[in-house]
């Protein structure tokens, strides 16, 4: 019992304490605040993933649209609605259903 309160009274290990208390709980840069911080970084990294991705595919549609004359066809079909001179087009939407009341 005596070993235990020279222990408790020693001053470096109450500041090595009241330190580690301080820098794991009131610092600028205590866990919490790391653990935010990443949890956004990989939230940031798997939207730039997205987004590389998103960019890589649009710029092979770009590609495919300038020098594939099937592609343009398609494109004007599918975005414009237009059609050759012996079709008929039918444009089909789809109706979202009322809830009863």
């Amino acid at each position: 019992m005596e070993r235990f309160l020279s222990l408790i009274r020693n001053k470096y290990l109450i500041a090595g304490v009241a330190f580690f208390v301080w820098m794991c709980f009131f610092d600028r840069y205590d866990f919490s605040t790391q653990f935010a911080y990443q949890q956004e970084k990989t939230k940031l990294e798997q939207e730039k993933a997205f987004y590389e991705s998103e960019i890589k595919h649009i710029e092979k549609s770009i590609k495919d649209a300038q020098y594939n004359p099937n592609e343009i066809q398609r494109i004007a079909r599918e975005r414009y609605k237009m059609k050759k001179d012996n079709e008929d087009i039918y444009v089909i939407q789809e109706v979202e259903p009322t809830p009863n009341d």
